[in-house]
């Protein structure tokens, strides 16, 4: 007598557009960070200075934050996006997206010699350079330099936000809340 097995494979509806949504998100902050960072690295190695550990840590954040994405949009294509996945890949780029979001706030708004007390003495209080010239182009270098600081640490913030958010929308979705 030949006895049958069914497996049933539990089914878990995903909100689509708070997942879509998401995922813009996080690889669009995800990749502006890894091209932020990894240009301060260029700078760095171009001025021939010691690369802060910062800066690798990031790129390395940065590209794995685009690996999960990437890697969750495979999943759902199959119909394999299991919220416990995104639970335990979440909670670790969450913790990774907080220790450089901690970082760069120091950096930026730190005690002593900070990058933002630095852009508002020598780029903003030093006036707008114009004109063609050696002058104008570092100021506008060092002015970008300080934008992308301050960009740096807006996109650390939304991504680690979004990560809690993204544990706390798979927890809801192991549990059925949407249907």
């Amino acid at each position: 007598m030949a006895v049958r097995i069914y497996h049933r494979r539990r089914r878990y509806h995903w909100p689509e557009l708070q997942l879509n949504i998401w995922i813009l998100v996080a690889l669009s902050s995800s990749a502006i960070c890894l091209g932020i960072f990894a240009w301060f690295m260029t700078v760095q190695n171009d001025l021939q200075l010691e690369v802060p550990w910062l800066f690798p840590y990031m790129i390395t954040t940065s590209a794995l934050g685009i690996f999960f994405v990437i890697l969750i949009l495979v999943l759902a294509a199959q119909r394999f996006l299991l919220p416990g996945i995104i639970i335990v890949g979440g909670f670790i780029l969450f913790v990774l997206w907080l220790t450089g979001l901690v970082e760069t706030s120091l950096q930026l708004y730190g005690v002593l010699a900070n990058v933002n007390d630095n852009c508002r003495i020598y780029v903003d209080g030093a006036g707008r350079e114009v004109g063609d010239g050696w002058r104008t182009l570092a100021w506008i270098t060092e002015e970008n330099i300080c934008n992308c600081w301050r960009t740096a640490f807006a996109f650390e913030l939304v991504n680690t936000i979004f990560y809690v958010w993204m544990i706390i929308m798979s927890w809801q979705v192991n549990r059925d809340l949407y249907r």
